[in-house]
Formats: structure tokens, C-alpha cells, sequence
């Protein structure tokens, strides 16, 4: 008997050495509302950080922005007073403009272009200039599908069917220089306003994902959809490079590793869920219209007008080039 109670005790023992007694428990922002995919790849990764790290670090999701609008989380991260954040890649631009090059109107063609890109040499350059530019470090890349427009007035199918609609848009030169090109001036807007924008109808509509649209209730205020394919949707998840220079080696690459991860997990989480959602979205009275002639009105007027505008912002035509290469396409004369 005494035996065994001392091989217990010696088994307790080391069981209790190989945990930790506590997890650092690291904040993350997340813009978006509960069951979109800013929040699949949230949970991804805290999953897969705990598991890397054997318990010793975990985090917790803040939904719908309350640490602060996705702008402002970037600010937050690069002065230390942020962990991480998950947000729409727009957000991130302002403070490293290369960036940019992947909300340019339809250079993102698919969901595999997307995966290519941000997965290969092209996002991992991305990485570093984000790190040089913002001092933010992205270690993970959500999907979230292309921005469809929706309104609460009419269906929209042409650039004509456009003309009269107040549009929301993010603070972003790139998507506001994108709606002019259709021939209208939208409403840059805080992202935590624009659910009360849509409705009070101070906006007659804004664009996002199928995905955004249910997480953050849009169907309660809006009823049309145009299936617009102009910038697909690509959420960075962003560590505080002051937080990770901080960390040792082997947590680094915990972290690196969980981001991976849920980079994986949210690209299957897409595959998995769009259809449904839409078909949810249709099922809550939503009308979806396509846009008129496969898009080539839209394509024609953002490409050839907002593309030019900004080969200086994001580092010159070359880096557009890049991207168009890495994809197999054409370059820009």
C-alpha cells in the first residue's frame, strides 16, 4: 500500500511539473459579430496557441469591436496596449500602403487566388513591410469571400442601377476611389456606426461578405444583394510586434504555428459555410441579383480608372505586377 501511495503521489508530481500552473491569457479584438469567419479564425487559433503551447498561452475573443473600431486596433497592437486583432485587411493599409495592392478592384479573382497569394512569397514580403511599416506582425490570413453590395432600396445589376444610392464604405482611399469609378460618392464610415447608419437609413447600403452580412444581422435592414466580386475579403489576424520581439523563440514559433493553423481552419471554414449562409440570407427574405454581362462594366471602369491612381501608394506598379505574376496573369504596360 505504501508503495503504491507513493507512486501515485510521484506520478501527481509530474503530472503537475508538465502543466502550467497558469496561461498567459492574451486579448483579441475581433470587428465582426459571433459566427462569421473573424470569429472561426479567432477560435482556431486561441485551439491551436493552447495546444502549441501546452496550456501556457490561450487568448479571449472581444467581438463586434468593443476594444475599439479595426483602425484603431492597429494603433493599439503597435503601441503595445493591444495583443492581437483580427480584422479586414482595408484597416491595415493606411498604416502599410503595400498592402493596398490586395484591395485593388478585382486582383483577387477567387478564393484560390486569395489562398496563393497571402500563403506564398508575395504575403510573406507583406509581413515584413506590415512589421516594418506599422509595427504589427500578421501571423494568420482569414477568408471571408467577396464583398457583396447590399441596399434597402432597389436591385442594383448595372452601374446606372447604382446612380441615387448612398453607399457606406470603409475609410479607405482605395474602395471609396473604387465607388467613384462607378459614378457615385460613398459614405466613409466607421465600421461600429454602420449598422445604426443602414438603419436609419442615413446609408442606403454598404458592401461585405455573405458572411459579414449574417454575422452582423444585416438582413434585419437590408433586401438586396448584387453578387459584386470586386475585393475579396481578406482578414489578417495581427500580433503586437512589441508583444512577440518579447517572447522567447520557442513561444514565438508557438505563435507562428497556431496562426498557421488557423490560417488552414478558415480557409475550410469558407469552403464549408458561404453556400449555407447564403442560402440562409435568402431564407431571411434577401433578393441576391447578379451583376448585369458577367461584371465587365464594373471591371472595366475600376481597373482602368482606380488601378493607375494608386501604383505610387503601394510601392509602384511592379508590386502589382508581383501579385499579378504569382497568379499567373498578365502584367499591368
Amino acid at each position: 500500500m505504501k508503495t503504491t501511495i507513493r507512486l501515485l503521489a510521484g506520478t501527481a508530481i509530474c503530472l503537475m511539473a508538465s502543466v502550467p500552473a497558469f496561461a498567459e491569457e492574451y486579448r483579441i479584438a475581433v470587428g465582426d459579430g459571433a459566427g462569421g469567419t473573424q470569429e472561426a479564425l479567432g477560435k482556431a487559433f486561441v485551439e491551436a496557441l493552447e495546444k502549441e503551447s501546452g496550456g501556457a498561452m490561450t487568448g479571449k475573443l472581444f467581438l463586434n469591436g468593443q476594444l475599439g473600431d479595426e483602425q484603431d486596433t492597429v494603433t493599439a497592437a503597435a503601441t503595445g496596449t493591444l495583443d492581437f486583432s483580427i480584422l479586414a485587411i482595408n484597416n491595415i493599409t493606411p498604416f502599410s500602403p503595400s498592402v493596398g495592392t490586395l484591395t485593388l478592384p478585382y486582383v483577387i479573382l477567387s478564393q484560390d487566388d486569395a489562398e496563393k497569394v497571402t500563403q506564398g512569397e508575395v504575403g510573406r514580403r507583406m509581413v515584413e513591410q506590415t512589421v516594418e511599416d506599422a509595427g504589427v506582425r500578421i501571423i494568420g490570413w482569414g477568408y471571408s469571400g467577396f464583398r457583396v453590395l447590399t441596399n434597402s432600396s432597389k436591385p442594383v445589376s448595372t452601374v446606372a442601377d447604382l446612380q441615387g444610392l448612398v453607399v457606406r464604405v470603409p475609410k479607405n482611399e482605395i474602395m471609396i476611389e473604387t465607388y467613384k469609378s462607378w459614378g457615385i460618392n460613398p459614405t466613409p464610415m466607421a465600421w461600429g456606426e454602420t449598422f445604426a447608419a443602414l438603419q436609419q437609413k442615413v446609408v442606403d447600403g454598404q458592401d461585405n461578405p455573405y458572411m459579414t452580412v449574417n454575422a452582423m444581422k444585416f438582413y434585419e435592414v437590408q433586401k438586396y444583394i448584387t453578387d459584386l466580386r470586386h475585393i475579396f475579403s481578406i482578414e489578417p489576424l495581427i500580433v503586437s510586434e512589441a508583444l512577440f520581439e518579447s517572447l522567447s523563440d520557442d513561444e514565438q514559433q508557438q505563435i507562428l504555428a497556431a496562426g498557421q493553423a488557423a490560417t488552414k481552419a478558415s480557409a475550410a471554414f469558407l469552403r464549408e459555410q458561404e453556400s449555407r449562409i447564403r442560402d440562409e440570407l435568402v431564407g431571411r427574405g434577401m433578393e441576391i441579383a447578379k451583376p448585369a454581362d458577367d461584371e465587365k462594366e464594373f471591371i472595366a471602369l475600376a481597373t482602368g480608372t482606380v488601378w493607375p491612381k494608386f501604383y505610387d501608394q503601394i510601392g509602384g506598379v511592379e508590386v502589382l505586377n508581383g501579385v499579378l505574376a504569382s497568379l499567373g496573369r498578365d502584367p499591368v504596360q
